[in-house]
């Protein structure tokens, strides 16, 4: 019986530390496919069929339709901080990064403390039973 949790840690210490390991590449990955995005002050323009948002950038002015979800977010908005998409400023968004990313790091932080809790475990039923 003692050595059945001793397999059930090694078990979970390898799950958490390889589990770690695949969503911090798996958030490395999408980071470096997000792009670059620079911030803006944007003006909410709901004169057209569907709101879009302006702004001055460093190579002139700019606009981009908002998405559905955006324009709800912004509904009663005049202005708004923006991220575009440097090189393709047709592309906006309301947060510096997507949500997928926090999900991913959370997820790799969670599996890589399942690692470490379970050696600290090993080791505490290593000296426990002398």
């Amino acid at each position: 019986m003692d050595h059945a949790l001793d397999a059930v840690l090694e078990i979970f210490s390898w799950i958490g530390f390889a589990g770690a390991a695949l969503f911090g590449v798996v958030w490395l990955i999408v980071w470096a496919a997000d792009g670059s995005w620079a911030q803006a002050e944007a003006i909410v323009d709901r004169d057209g069929a569907e709101p879009v948002v302006r702004w001055f950038g460093a190579d002139g002015a700019h606009v981009a339709p908002l998405t559905p979800s955006d324009a709800a977010t912004l509904a009663d908005a005049d202005d708004a901080t923006i991220w575009f998409r440097l090189g393709r400023p047709g592309l906006v968004r309301l947060e510096r990064r997507p949500a997928v990313l926090r999900l991913l790091a959370w997820a790799s932080v969670a599996f890589a403390v399942l690692g470490v809790l379970t050696v600290v475990g090993s080791v505490v039923v290593l000296f426990v039973r002398g």
